[in-house]
């Protein structure tokens, strides 16, 4: 069996401003980059189609290119055209746009017969429906934020602490998002679970961390090793299989479960530096410095 050996890290060689630099500097280009997508796309992240509305089309050729082929057989660009690998099916996605007609799916089924292309599966969401999907999928992230945030306030019952567990599942949040924006990455049902499931892993590491350091008895230094044993071997365990399920899913044509795997690996990174920089470096003035004021 192979052992994870978790170095020893000297934290007395940094001040708290330097441990929180880098978290910091992250979170913020992360939300630079969030913002600046909701400025050019009015979106802060890649919508899907569950959240915009539109066509999705799966169409197969005889012969030729099929790819080529779509390019050329309808009278507007396709919004997304994606190959399932080891299949002869290009997925053609058209989001919703104000002037669409309401045969639209059909209209653009004769398209493609008219080229010389066979529809498998034809699936269309309206824009009043995705609307719904969109805020109540929001609601959902806002409510599990909201949910944590308060069981633990309610936990720790200090402001200090609890806010560096809030902060950093935050940031383990936002980092992942932006991280979609800049891979083409869509946002979508499968997506958000994803984002939930990092929540949870946050807050598993963040209160392992804080519960070492507050409630065991030991120095300071020694609770954050002992917390950090733990913690980063179970975080890289799980970035392990995420990365090998992202790897194999990409292999196969799985493209919900390789989203997936990126997403939860970008967030367990994230939690790595956010857990053991930003809220060791906040513990650390608040236990050296908060609490004597």
């Amino acid at each position: 069996m192979v052992a994870i050996e978790v170095p020893e890290v000297n934290y007395t060689d940094y001040s708290n401003r330097q441990l929180a630099a880098v978290p910091l500097a992250f979170l913020v280009l992360a939300l630079a980059i969030i913002g600046g997508w909701f400025v050019a796309t009015g979106a802060p992240a890649n919508m899907g189609l569950e959240f915009t509305g539109g066509v999705e089309l799966r169409v197969a050729a005889d012969g030729g290119n099929v790819e080529q082929q779509v390019q050329t057989a309808f009278d507007r660009e396709p919004d997304a055209v994606r190959t399932i690998p080891g299949d002869d099916v290009v997925v053609v996605t058209f989001q919703a746009a104000e002037d669409d007609p309401e045969g639209l799916a059909s209209d653009l089924q004769d398209q493609a017969e008219a080229a010389g292309l066979t529809t498998t599966a034809v699936d269309q969401v309206s824009p009043s429906f995705a609307s719904d999907t969109a805020r109540t999928a929001l609601f959902g992230v806002a409510l599990a934020f909201l949910g944590m945030s308060v069981l633990v306030f309610a936990l720790f019952r200090t402001f200090v602490p609890s806010l560096a567990v809030v902060a950093s599942a935050f940031s383990d949040l936002v980092i992942p998002v932006a991280a979609m924006n800049l891979l083409g990455i869509q946002m979508t049902l499968g997506t958000i679970a994803a984002l939930l499931m990092i929540i949870g892993y946050s807050v598993d590491s963040d209160i392992l961390l804080n519960d070492s350091v507050l409630r065991r008895t030991g120095e300071f230094y020694e609770s954050v090793s002992r917390a950090m044993r733990t913690g980063v071997t179970m975080t890289l365990t799980s970035i392990a299989a995420m990365v090998v399920m992202a790897v194999v899913a990409s292999v196969f044509g799985v493209g919900l479960l390789r989203d997936i795997g990126i997403i939860l690996s970008v967030g367990l990174c994230a939690d790595l530096m956010n857990t053991y920089l930003l809220n060791v470096s906040l513990l650390r003035w608040y236990k050296f410095e908060g609490v004597a004021r």
